[in-house]
């Protein structure tokens, strides 16, 4: 016999869920948030998935939420519990991801009384959310029509803003009383909104008087017809279209591998290469001598594409166009020329000659990070969805072509914690299979990314350990300090490896230390089997961050 929870917030909360489709649920364990975990669990429509920490179970449903571009909720206990979300919450609210935050809460009168787990729960992520709301316990007049208001609003603010929301929930106690049966409720109105866009005609006079116009796409979700947008521009070679590995574009005229391209430009060269028009859409750029780049160039014009970010990246911002960039280029293409460009065949000329040597110096490079990554672009299957972890793995990517399979890194706050649990999540909800690439430090850092039983036999990890943050000794500025204060506290280096980890969660392992283990694992890692597998490719004692320079260095001598 099916046991619901008794109270009546959890029941309408529930019952809201339901009629607007939101039937994932991240579930962390706890007494106080006991009501939403069995009510949850006992109604056939939700998808209910359990996750111990907090900080992993977020980062899962964030994944989820980026793979099914849909909303996730999540709900904890009271206390540091609900602290534990924070840097998932950062994340989603910089890529815009929809998480719709449940914590459970001591009843209001409780605060700041030094009751067990009872800390200012109420607005506790205002800074980092699109909304933050609190429900009325039960017995407060009026409280079930005062809390149908109150959902519904988060609800639809979350689906709007496709961020994070929060519901801070009060629940008194008794926790545990149960019903077996559930009062029908009233269907819900609806009150979504859909933007209406007409391009301002001054827009159309712009581009076409340009000469020299550049789209520079940052982390983006897949998207075909944005791909087909732009591609109907640099056909003719109208426009240059810059894009990086999680922009997640596709097309041999597009400019994917920024760094390749722009690392040795000088101040001239920033005057030689500028556009006078830059349309920037996405959100965060990995490139820092692309954001370099446009900040010495200023544009005379800079529009960016986005519905609800606009931030001035580059400090030329001229038009806010708060909207889908596929309806934005979908109402352009009516009334523009697409004539051939001289500035389209100036980039074309440097991709030209920095592809070719891109290609001499993977001849010269031994083993290493850099050798690992250029064989994994070859060697990853096609319907494989890459997860990119922060720091040296995102830029490594950014260097090699991994055609067009789909690629994802946390790059709204790009910090390195939650890239396991992200990719984790995203696998359990993709119907095509996924594969993480991630340093060392990110991997161990969120080892319970591992820790739930939801993850997918078809998953793989690949780890390239080189016993130490390497990004530290790849950057300017740490080389400043003594080798031994960088070594302990800044690039952290180690010994550790991930092999018993592996066999812990139930993964298959196999460790390469070689360039040929590595072409001949990668044959075989990526058929089928029982367990997801760990591939941990030991990097240590090479010079990894040599080798990153040297490639720059060479990419110069033109």
């Amino acid at each position: 016999m099916k046991k619901y929870s008794s109270k009546r917030s959890i029941q309408v909360l529930a019952n809201i869920l339901q009629q607007y489709g939101i039937l994932d649920v991240v579930i962390s364990p706890g007494s106080r948030n006991a009501p939403l975990a069995i009510h949850f669990s006992e109604m056939d429509d939700f998808n209910c998935f359990s996750i111990v920490d907090e900080r992993s179970a977020a980062f899962v449903a964030l994944g989820m939420a980026m793979s099914e571009k849909k909303p996730v909720a999540i709900t904890c206990t009271s206390g540091s519990a609900a602290a534990n979300y924070y840097p998932a919450v950062t994340e989603a609210f910089y890529q815009n991801f929809p998480l719709l935050i449940l914590t459970a809460d001591r009843p209001t009168d409780y605060v700041d009384l030094f009751d067990g787990q009872t800390i200012r729960q109420n607005n506790l992520y205002q800074q980092h959310s699109y909304g933050d709301f609190q429900l009325m316990e039960d017995s407060k007049e009026n409280a079930e029509d005062i809390n149908s208001e109150i959902i519904k609003k988060a609800i639809e603010l979350c689906f709007e803003k496709q961020g994070p929301v929060h519901i801070n929930i009060p629940l008194e106690e008794p926790l545990y009383e149960l019903v077996s049966e559930l009062p029908t409720f009233p269907e819900i109105e609806k009150t979504i909104k859909k933007k209406e866009y007409e391009i301002p005609s001054n827009l159309i006079a712009d581009w076409n008087t340009s000469q020299r116009i550049m789209i520079l796409v940052g982390t983006k979700g897949y998207s075909p017809e944005l791909e087909n947008q732009l591609t109907q521009l640099v056909k003719n070679h109208s426009v240059v279209v810059l894009s990086e590995a999680n922009s997640n574009l596709y097309h041999e005229k597009f400019f994917r591998h920024i760094d390749r391209y722009i690392f040795a430009f000088t101040e001239e060269d920033f005057k030689t290469y500028a556009p006078d028009l830059l349309i920037t859409v996405g959100q965060n750029v990995v490139s820092k001598k692309v954001k370099q780049f446009l900040r010495s160039a200023r544009p005379k014009q800079h529009w960016h594409l986005d519905e609800v970010w606009q931030p001035d990246t580059y400090f030329s911002l001229t038009q806010k166009i708060e909207i889908k960039p596929e309806v934005f280029f979908s109402k352009l293409l009516n009334f523009i020329n697409l004539e051939p460009k001289p500035y389209f065949n100036l980039w074309d000329v440097l991709r030209d000659k920095k592809d070719k040597k891109h290609l001499d110096f993977l001849n010269l490079a031994g083993f290493s990070d850099f050798y690992f990554f250029n064989k994994a672009s070859q060697s990853i299957p096609e319907n494989y969805n890459i997860h990119f972890s922060n720091s040296s793995a995102i830029r490594y990517a950014q260097l090699f072509d991994f055609g067009k399979r789909k690629m994802y890194c946390n790059r709204g706050t790009s910090g390195i914690d939650g890239s396991t649990s992200t990719a984790m999540g995203f696998a359990i909800k993709n119907t095509n299979p996924t594969v993480l690439i991630t340093g060392d430090l990110s991997f161990f850092y969120d080892i319970n990314g591992l820790w739930n039983q939801y993850i997918p036999p078809f998953t793989r990890i690949i780890i390239f350990n080189n016993g130490e943050g390497n990004i530290f000794k790849i950057i300017p500025g740490p080389g400043n300090a003594n080798s031994n204060t960088v070594d302990e506290f800044i690039s952290t280096k180690h010994h550790k490896n991930a092999e018993f980890l592996a066999k812990h969660f139930g993964f298959s392992y196999i460790k390469v230390e070689d360039d040929g283990t590595l072409d001949r694992v990668f044959e075989n890692f990526f058929k089928p089997d029982a367990q997801p597998k760990i591939m941990e490719v030991n990097t240590q004692g090479k010079n990894n961050a040599d080798t990153q320079k040297a490639y720059f260095n060479f990419l110069k001598e033109i």
